[in-house]
């Protein structure tokens, strides 16, 4: 695998301020009493709009972000960070990537970034160059994309969920005995940062919307997943598919998607079938837009919660990604399967003479 390469490098070295998508209110000027104060509301964005009227959100949206998945533990109780908090945030993030990518040692824990590994890396075959993680906060200065439940973190999993984790981790801890015991991630089916829902990661995290009047595609550049999703009212399908079945609807500015009919799981960690996901996507100014999700699973989830996820307009063409793990790898794993398979039938015949 191979992180986006930016054409312009110096777009990596500017920071982008961008004002909080939070509602905000200000105050009246030079009240003349305490009477006279008063609380005017920030005038709404006004998007630009297609033909048809409705927002325009077409184009290239880069959402890599510092911001974790989940609030970390000395930030409990704190929606937002201060300024300095935020800074050594991102100072130690940067630090502590930086240090996993230099380690060596093969036996690590790597360092997770929003749900996901930050390295698959063998013998050290990635280095900064590839990697392509958020390193600044992207709107406001949240301690956690999710934003529901007020704790920042994901609800527990249910037994039955916690289950399926652990047979999952024990399939991964030992070698693969055949395509099932590898990711969908790794077999190249779904980008890990593609979702749905999307959430930032290693490298290429850019994604691109096209409108018509009755449809709206959802192009993720990892993996070149494609999510075509009419607008006209019509049901879901009844087969499932890898990115679900979906459907949108405008509520006034916003894009709102809801898909559900998954045929096993996301990329999106412990993910499954049953997962029911709404999406809202709005732009809130010329170069923001902010994507939203709310996820409910009753079987694997004890609650539903919700994430916000801002992203930058790009002006950055999307870049073929070319994932050939599953291709290449799966010969070799089943190879190996059949090898195993053959030694225990070998060792059986002569346990029983």
């Amino acid at each position: 695998m191979r992180r986006r390469f930016l054409a312009s490098t110096g777009a990596l070295a500017v920071a982008i301020a961008v004002v909080s998508l939070m509602p905000v209110s200000v105050a009246g000027q030079a009240p003349t009493s305490a009477k006279a104060k008063t609380t005017v509301p920030a005038k709404a964005y006004a998007p630009p709009r297609t033909a048809d009227g409705h927002p325009d959100l077409q184009g290239v949206w880069d959402f890599r972000n510092v911001i974790p998945l989940e609030r970390p533990s000395q930030y409990a109780g704190k929606a937002f960070l201060t300024d300095e908090e935020a800074a050594e945030w991102e100072k130690s993030t940067s630090e502590r990537l930086d240090m996993d990518r230099r380690d060596d040692d093969p036996t690590r824990t790597p360092a997770v970034v929003n749900g996901a590994a930050a390295t698959a890396d063998v013998a050290r075959a990635y280095n900064e160059f590839w990697w392509d993680y958020g390193k600044k906060f992207l709107g406001s200065k949240r301690s956690s994309l999710i934003v529901d439940p007020p704790d920042g973190k994901i609800p527990a999993l249910t037994p039955e969920a916690k289950k399926r984790a652990d047979e999952n981790a024990e399939r991964r801890a030992r070698p693969a005995l055949g395509p099932e015991d590898r990711g969908i991630t790794e077999r190249c089916i779904m980008g890990f940062n593609a979702g749905p829902p999307m959430l930032p990661g290693a490298y290429n995290n850019n994604l691109q919307l096209f409108q018509t009047h009755d449809y709206v595609a959802i192009f993720t550049e990892m993996v070149h997943t494609a999510r075509v999703v009419p607008l006209d009212g019509r049901p879901h399908v009844g087969i499932p598919q890898w990115s679900g079945s979906s459907r949108g609807h405008w509520e006034g500015n916003t894009l709102v998607v809801e898909t559900s009919g998954f045929y096993q799981n996301t990329s999106f960690p412990n993910s499954s079938p049953n997962m029911h996901l709404i999406e809202k996507f709005s732009r809130v100014d010329l170069d923001t837009l902010l994507y939203e999700f709310t996820v409910s699973d009753p079987t694997t989830w004890t609650k539903p919660f919700t994430a916000q996820v801002p992203m930058r307009k790009s002006d950055q063409s999307v870049f073929e990604y070319a994932c050939h793990e599953g291709n290449y790898a799966m010969i070799g794993i089943l190879s190996g399967a059949r090898a195993v398979e053959n030694g225990a039938g070998e060792a059986a015949k002569k346990g029983s003479r």
